[in-house]
């Protein structure tokens, strides 16, 4: 009966001491959260909570995931504030804010280079230009030879002015349009008193034929070729690319709004605009000339149409085309072969001026052909024999003006 009696107090105390252990370890966890919260005033020791009531967790500082969690809580990592924005630094006090910027413009160059015959010289190299800008070198940054599709426009004269001049214009304009390839984009002017535009940029070429057929019956007798130049400029200022102008007109102007003078400057700051002058009526004013030439109205008239040609030989000269004064209809077909050569067979020379002032003012342009060594450039033909060629590329350009 004693060994009976002692094996049933052995679990009861062992169970008695896990259950302080237990304690114990709960309090010892729980006392880090407890010291934290406030003390009652009330000397009563506080009631022991119904084990049905979910734990106190630990507070928000604590960090962690809050809600109903163990009862040990990670302290999260503080985050940290974004850095402020690097503050610019002011200008000493006294001087005021500002700001600098250089803005360095890039002027783009059509250069033709060919014989006497007009035959174009191909092959040429980056170093074979030289480009001066009012005397001082510049460096070519960019090089290229281009074969490209045209953006032109066929500006012609059709006035009541007589049977020849309306025929070798029409003549001239239809050979024009036969050269067109599929990706070319052409409009078509005619003018008189005014300007008319007959159909407007296409790449269709039936277009072109339809707008031609129209111009059969001219309205009135003056040729007001200064207006109808400077607003066929005015449309092309708002075309990007280069551009092309095939006028084709007798030259003469009867009374224009604007000057010469004027329309040499619209000629001047329209940038990327090349002009190929066709002139009229060379075979009647030749015979004329020889028939009627001691009559002094006569002389006056030629006098007048030797102006027009200056007029016509200065627009193309100045935008680095070419002026043509046919005589018969049968050279109008040379004549746009070798402009369709001069557009689209070119060399393309862009460089940044050293001159970065944007000032308005007109620069003048040089450009020159060398050898690889610096030497002048020798042509020479299939025989061997030494060839003259000729450079071909606008007098200057109109450097931009920004007002302050």
């Amino acid at each position: 009966m004693f060994r009976g009696e002692l094996f049933p107090q052995k679990p009861a105390c062992r169970g008695k001491a896990v259950v302080l252990a237990l304690l114990f370890l709960i309090s010892a966890l729980l006392a880090p959260a407890q010291s934290q919260q406030p003390q009652s005033s009330s000397s009563k020791p506080q009631q022991q909570q119904p084990q049905s009531t979910p734990a106190q967790g630990p507070p928000a500082e604590a960090g962690g995931p809050q809600g109903e969690v163990g009862p040990i809580a990670v302290p999260k990592k503080k985050e940290e504030p974004p850095p402020e924005p690097a503050r610019p630094k002011k200008n000493p006090e006294g001087m005021p804010e500002y700001s600098v910027r250089v803005d360095v413009p890039l002027v783009t160059l059509d250069v033709l280079v060919t014989t006497k015959d007009g035959h174009f010289i191909p092959g040429l190299k980056k170093d074979n230009f030289q480009v001066f800008e009012d005397g001082q070198p510049q460096r070519v940054s960019n090089f290229s030879q281009s074969e490209a599709p045209i953006t032109a426009v066929l500006l012609i004269e059709f006035a009541a002015t007589n049977y020849y001049f309306i025929r070798d214009a029409l003549n001239a304009s239809y050979t024009f349009a036969d050269g067109l390839k599929p990706n070319d984009w052409v409009a078509v002017i005619d003018y008189d008193m005014k300007p008319h535009l007959t159909v407007d940029f296409t790449q269709d070429k039936k277009a072109i034929y339809g707008a031609l057929n129209t111009l059969r019956i001219p309205g009135f007798s003056e040729t007001n070729l200064f207006d109808a130049l400077y607003d066929t400029l005015d449309r092309l200022d708002r075309i990007e690319g280069r551009k092309y102008i095939i006028l084709i007109s007798s030259g003469r102007d009867t009374f224009s709004r604007l000057t010469f003078d004027k329309i040499l400057k619209k000629v001047q700051s329209t940038p990327n605009v090349t002009i190929f002058s066709i002139s009229t009526g060379e075979a009647l004013r030749e015979w004329i000339d020889a028939r009627y030439g001691a009559r002094s109205d006569v002389r006056e008239a030629m006098m007048d149409f030797q102006v027009a040609d200056n007029e016509m030989n200065t627009f193309a000269k100045m935008t680095g085309g070419r002026w043509y004064h046919p005589r018969f209809t049968g050279e109008f077909a040379d004549i746009f072969r070798d402009v369709s050569s001069s557009i689209r067979n070119q060399y393309i020379l862009a460089y940044h001026p050293t001159n970065t002032k944007l000032d308005g003012t007109y620069r003048k342009l040089k450009v020159e052909v060398v050898a690889s060594n610096g030497g002048p450039l020798k042509v020479v033909n299939e025989k061997g024999k030494p060839v003259k060629y000729q450079v071909i590329a606008r007098e200057g350009y109109t450097a931009k003006h920004t007002v302050e």
